[in-house]
This record gives C-alpha cells, sequence and structure tokens, in this order.
C-alpha cells in the first residue's frame, strides 16, 4: 500500500512530467514555425516520452493502491531568442525534474517504499540520459554558431529520432 506521503510526492511528480511534456510540445510548434521540421520532429518525440514518464508513474500509484490526482498544468512559454536557447532552456528544465526525482527518491527512502525506490532507480537513470542528449545538442549548436546551412544540417539529423 502506498503511503499518503508517497500518494502526493507522486501525484506532484505526475503533474511535472504533464508540464514538461507540453513545454516540448511548445518548443516543437516554435521549431515547425521557424521552418526546422526536424527539431521540431525530435522535440514531440520527447514530448511522447515525457508524457510515457507521467502515465508510469500514475500506473505505479494505481498499482499500489493509491489515488491519482491531476494538477492543473501552467501554460509554457511559446517563444524564445534562438535555437541555442531552446535548449538551454530544455537543460536547465531536465536539471530541475532531475532534482524532483532525486527528491522523490529521498521521500521513498524515508518511507522504506522499496518498491518506489525501485522504480525511481529507473527515472534516475533516465535523467541521465536525457540531459546528456541536451548538453550534446547544445555542444553542437554553439559550433554551428548560427551558421545557416549548419543549422539545415543538424535539422535533419534530428529529424531522424523516432524513425531509427
Amino acid at each position: 500500500m502506498l503511503s499518503k506521503v508517497m500518494q502526493d510526492a507522486f501525484n506532484a511528480q505526475i503533474q511535472k512530467e504533464f508540464y514538461s511534456a507540453y513545454l516540448y510540445l511548445s518548443m516543437s510548434a516554435y521549431f515547425e514555425n521557424q521552418n526546422l521540421p526536424g527539431i521540431a520532429t525530435w522535440l514531440k518525440v520527447q514530448f511522447q516520452e515525457e508524457q510515457g514518464h507521467a502515465l508510469k508513474f500514475m500506473g505505479y500509484v494505481q498499482e499500489r493502491g493509491g489515488v491519482v490526482t491531476l494538477q492543473a498544468i501552467a501554460q509554457p512559454p511559446c517563444e524564445w531568442k534562438s535555437s541555442l536557447d531552446v535548449f538551454e532552456n530544455v537543460l536547465e528544465h531536465e536539471q530541475g525534474i532531475t532534482a524532483s526525482i532525486n527528491a522523490l527518491y529521498e521521500t521513498a527512502l524515508a518511507e522504506k517504499d522499496y518498491a518506489a525506490q525501485i522504480l525511481l532507480q529507473w527515472f534516475i537513470g533516465e535523467q541521465v540520459e536525457e540531459e546528456k542528449n541536451v548538453m550534446d545538442v547544445i555542444a553542437q549548436l554553439k559550433m554551428i554558431d548560427a551558421h545557416a546551412t549548419a543549422v539545415l544540417m543538424l535539422d535533419h539529423s534530428m529529424g531522424k529520432r523516432g524513425r531509427e
């Protein structure tokens, strides 16, 4: 049985995961508007992954006899200064999600919820991957330094995500 403390913590994380999805969908729309459909596709895949994370947390709460209470999702931003600005925002956001998952793990330790600890270990590993992927994109964008052809090549490359 899931404790009330864990249930509340998971419900807060579910809201954060759905906000992440909404944020990445907004970023995807931004890149569609910039005529960079490949980067938009990369972010749509990210949107789908974040929805999957929220659903995974929801399923866990329900499997443990808890009650899922969905919370309001704030409107994400829809304008950025540049492609680099978008991905710097992505990294900052993912680092916040990492901190949130780590705090959730600490709560699971305090509550002696061993099953939650196992679930959260997967998410901790996933966050390492998420942050690395974004840092790689940021490094590429910094190397490009706004050369239009290079941006188009990166756009083409990023558009392959989810099709591989």
